[in-house]
């Protein structure tokens, strides 16, 4: 049998004060929802607008129960009068519509109709229907975790509960005992498939009843009472067992799904009638009457009111100042960490204890982890008794740091990022270390959550900063085949809202571990996994090492020709170089990038233009690798200066193989280098 909550309020129950500001306030939003489309017939703006109409009961709810000063709240984009109801004035609302600068979600980066007031803990979400259920999550793991009374909402439709990470933030947040009100408001429809499509189950919340630690309620989302009573409810449990609430609402879409959106296609005449016979907002002004809490003059008397509010908020939005497009390289990415002591990543003769490069990691990561007590760290595998990884880099990490800042995550890449994200809106001081999948080549499942993560900073306008540093094992020449010897940097290289650096000696591997995790923004740190162990990895690691970003190394001086690579196959371009020097006395410098992402353009321009000649060499694919940008900028920006074309060496243009023939065929080696080198030599 279901729980049911209690009823605190009704018509005749609620004071008259506080449904003279529900109907203010849902009058106010019903004004604005339908003059949004407006603004794009004039051209002036709001472009995107899905009107809420329908929903107005479970969403005036959603903002009343909100407490900004200890909640945090996810709306999506549907969630105009939720935005109203917790404290958004019609200003703001229409500045958001129309992109202005002094829109508070994101100063007209985002879309219109995503609303967001990040001093207020009301987030800014993407346009990934449901992805932020994740975020919720994570914020509200954070708030378990530091001991901190509040809750997390996520407000999404019904249709977002197909997607894969939902049922991940679900079946975590059960998992882990979290307080957070999942919001489903099910009018029905996804733009313009029905229900019946997306589930076998007439209401989607009973796809989840099962879950353990989860609990379901159901209320009708047209109904104002009904609404804050089941929300009122959902909050009160999740803050009194600190368990997980599945809301459904249940509501109707009175218009369209969006003003790109054609409704009268796909529903009948009776539908369209019926759904607007059950408009919410008409029903609670009959219902105000009805039971004589409010006369029809006294309630026209509150819509003028409205009126004339979004009449002074239009007047003030449209002369508000636009965007400035000089503003666009504003808030790519968080500061980074500036080291003093070694400024260009260099040891400066410091000496260090010789270290293998997963030495390096694992001892680093333990000082930062010292040095931050805020610093946190999940994945798979990375806490199990003494194993520390499949490839044992956080061993030992739990027994001196505890369950709390070093646990396992499940298996669901999307969860391990998205979780990051959100725990990291807690607060700017937390520092979140993720193993982002066992191997690299696994961490496609969590692409859509470190896209979304890539631009957070930029989309919020510098409000939020995710700053998180994913590590991932890298490369092949392990025999490990598909799934298990790919590169993926070429593709994680393109989001520019991220770092990207990819070490080759341990001492490189610590410092760059240390300023990605002491820097804000996201940041990837790929590890050449087969040189975790390798001598020739080896190195003198001084305490306390940092390698600032965008800094190449160079790795062997050298005045006839230039190599550029980096991870795996900086060890085999400098064997090559040293060879092809005692056999033909020419003397080839080897750059080691380090950091991808920024690339370090002064360093390796300053080296073509010593030798003239370029050899980029990589692991990865050559066609379409990082090589090719590399290839492309030189020849951009120092035509002049080359005496030969810019050569490549890479992988062929197919998966690793599994059988060791195969991956010898299709890797890059010293023979092949060493071939490459020759000719370009010659040229």
């Amino acid at each position: 049998m279901k729980k049911k909550y209690e009823k605190i309020y009704g018509v005749k129950k609620t004071p008259k004060e506080t449904l003279e500001q529900w109907y203010y306030l849902m009058q106010l939003g019903r004004i604005i929802d339908e003059k949004a489309p407006n603004y794009l017939k004039q051209a002036i703006g709001w472009s995107y607008h899905a009107p809420y109409a329908g929903h107005d009961g479970i969403q005036l709810a959603i903002g009343q129960v909100f407490d900004k000063e200890t909640d945090h709240l996810f709306p999506y984009y549907r969630d105009m009068l939720t935005a109203i109801s917790a404290g958004q004035t019609a200003e703001e609302t229409i500045l958001n519509g129309i992109s202005k600068a002094d829109d508070p979600a994101s100063g007209g980066r985002h879309m219109s109709n995503h609303f967001a007031k990040p001093e207020w803990n009301m987030h800014n979400v993407s346009s990934c229907t449901g992805n932020h259920t994740l975020h919720a999550v994570g914020v509200a793991r954070a708030m378990k975790k530091y001991d901190h009374k509040g809750v997390a909402i996520s407000s999404q439709g019904d249709s977002s509960v197909s997607e894969g990470y939902v049922y991940e933030a679900f079946n975590g947040a059960s998992r882990e005992k979290l307080p957070v009100v999942f919001v489903i408001q099910d009018n029905g429809y996804g733009i313009s498939v029905p229900k019946e499509v997306q589930t076998a189950n007439r209401k989607v919340a009973d796809n989840f009843a099962g879950m353990k630690n989860l609990r379901v309620i159901h209320c009708n989302g047209k109904d104002v009472f009904d609404s804050m009573n089941a929300m009122t409810e959902a909050k009160k449990h999740a803050l009194e067992h600190s368990e997980p609430v599945i809301l459904q609402a249940n509501c109707v879409r009175i218009g369209s799904h969006s003003n790109s959106d054609r409704h009268d296609l796909y529903r009948d005449e009776g539908e369209l009638t019926y759904v607007k016979a059950y408009d919410p907002l008409s029903k609670f002004r009959r219902m105000l009457m009805r039971y004589e809490r409010f006369t029809e003059e006294e309630l026209d008397a509150i819509e003028e009111r409205a009126i004339e509010e979004v009449k002074k908020a239009h007047k003030k939005a449209i002369v508000a100042k636009d965007p400035d497009p000089e503003s666009i390289h504003d808030f790519v990415i968080g500061e980074a960490y500036v080291s003093e002591k070694y400024p260009e990543g260099l040891p400066n003769g410091d000496e260090g204890e010789t270290m293998k490069l997963i030495g390096a990691l694992n001892s680093t990561l333990k000082a930062e982890f010292r040095h931050n007590p805020d610093t946190y760290l999940w994945g798979q595998d990375v806490s199990n008794k003494d194993k520390g990884g499949i490839f044992n880099v956080t061993k030992g990490m739990e027994d001196e740091f505890g369950s709390e800042r070093i646990f396992n995550a499940p298996i669901a890449e999307d969860f391990i990022m998205g979780t990051a994200n959100g725990m990291s809106r807690f607060d700017q001081k937390i520092r979140v270390v993720v193993e982002g999948a066992e191997f690299a080549d696994y961490f496609w499942p969590a692409m859509e959550q470190f896209v979304d993560t890539s631009h957070d900073y930029w989309r919020s306008n510098g409000a939020f900063s995710p700053n998180i540093t994913v590590r991932l094992a890298s490369g092949g020449y392990i025999g490990g085949g598909l799934y298990h010897s790919q590169n993926i940097e070429a593709t994680l290289t393109t989001f520019p809202g991220c770092r990207v650096v990819y070490p080759s000696y341990a001492d490189d591997a610590a410092g760059l571990l240390r300023t990605c995790m002491r820097s804000k923004g996201l940041n990837v740190f790929m590890e050449p996994k087969a040189l975790y162990n390798a001598p020739i990895a080896e190195a003198a690691v001084p305490e306390d090492f940092e390698v600032p970003f965008g800094k190449c190394r160079v790795r062997r001086e050298g005045t006839d020709m230039t190599i550029i690579t980096y991870g795996n196959t900086t060890h085999m371009c400098v064997s090559v170089a040293e060879e092809v020097a005692k056999e033909e006395g020419k003397e080839i410098e080897v750059i080691d990038l380090r950091s991808l992402l920024p690339l370090d353009k002064e360093g390796i321009l300053k080296s073509v233009k010593k030798t003239n000649k370029v050899l980029v060499v990589h692991e990865d694919k050559v066609f379409s690798g990082f090589g090719a940008e590399v290839a492309s900028m030189i020849a951009s920006e120092a035509f002049e200066h080359l005496d030969a074309p810019v050569e490549r060496v890479g992988s062929t243009f197919t998966p690793v193989g599994f059988n060791r023939i195969l991956e010898k065929a299709i890797l890059p080696n010293e023979e092949k280098i060493k071939e490459a080198a020759t000719k370009l030599l010659k040229f």
